[in-house]
């Protein structure tokens, strides 16, 4: 059985962990080989895929940490929760809510919708 909350938590993890070779190992432990994750603005295929482009959203918003907001939900294979992008100690600027499909408790892919984005982000 998944443990959707679990898995969520896991994944903002990994968008806030700034040591390459921890973010793969995460990466490893929580996501498939093949996996891919995309939104309106980016795409990763695969693990090194999915690792560039969250090391290029580091670097873009270098004094910015990942939140979950609300409570992550799922069922069976199909995890939503919602998450904001911003300075410590104040309401995320950027926000946004992502689908993740799931196989054998692992991230398979992950489309991502943004909910909240100001001009010139």
């Amino acid at each position: 059985m998944t443990d959707h909350i679990t898995l969520a938590r896991r994944y903002i993890d990994l968008w806030n962990e700034r040591t390459p070779s921890r973010r793969r190992e995460l990466l490893s432990e929580n996501w498939t080989a093949d996996a891919s994750y995309v939104d309106p603005l980016m795409r990763g295929d695969g693990r090194d895929g999915v690792d560039a482009l969250i090391a290029d959203v580091q670097q873009r918003f270098p004094e910015f940490r990942f939140k979950l907001i609300g409570e992550p939900n799922g069922y069976g294979d199909n995890l939503r929760f919602s998450w904001g992008l911003g300075p410590d100690g104040v309401d995320s600027p950027i926000k946004g809510t992502d689908f993740a499909v799931l196989k054998d408790g692992r991230i398979k892919s992950i489309t991502g919708f943004l909910d909240q984005v100001p001009a010139g982000a």
